[in-house]
């Protein structure tokens, strides 16, 4: 029988697989447990705007991403419906972001996550998510359990 959390790791590692935004962004995949996942990105210069902050469009992307792997962690397709970002403090140059996705709320298709993108333990922005999953699988749920 298939634990959430073997169904949680699949289903991050088959996700991972094809995310080229992710990986091309740097992110790392730092834990995934049913409706949470934490990822984590550096901030590249590439990433900085005329300010010298952190992009704010590259800060989304990680709670984006973050949400991403929480929702999807049962292994049924789920996309975002919407999202929201409230930018607290600005992300510098070399800051190791850390984006702590967690589910508020889960009924039928429809879900709520928040997520925290934190800077050195210190809160950058607050992102929430509500998700929809489009009724499919796309991990086989039996897998999860057996040996590779």
């Amino acid at each position: 029988m298939t634990t959430g959390a073997e169904l949680a790791s699949l289903s991050a590692q088959t996700m991972w697989e094809s995310d080229r935004a992710s990986q091309g962004l740097g992110m790392e995949i730092v834990a995934v447990e049913p409706g949470k996942a934490t990822l984590a990105m550096q901030v590249r210069e590439d990433m900085t705007n005329g300010h010298g902050t952190a992009h704010g469009g590259f800060i989304f992307a990680l709670a984006d991403s973050a949400f991403a792997f929480a929702c999807n962690s049962y292994g049924e397709t789920t996309v975002a419906a919407h999202c929201s970002i409230s930018y607290i403090r600005p992300g510098r140059l070399g800051d190791l972001l850390v984006a702590e996705a967690r589910e508020v709320s889960r009924s039928g298709r429809s879900g709520i996550y928040d997520v925290t993108v934190s800077a050195d333990g210190v809160t950058i922005a607050e992102f929430r998510g509500h998700s929809r999953s489009l009724g499919s699988a796309f991990v086989d749920h039996g897998a999860a359990g057996r040996p590779a």
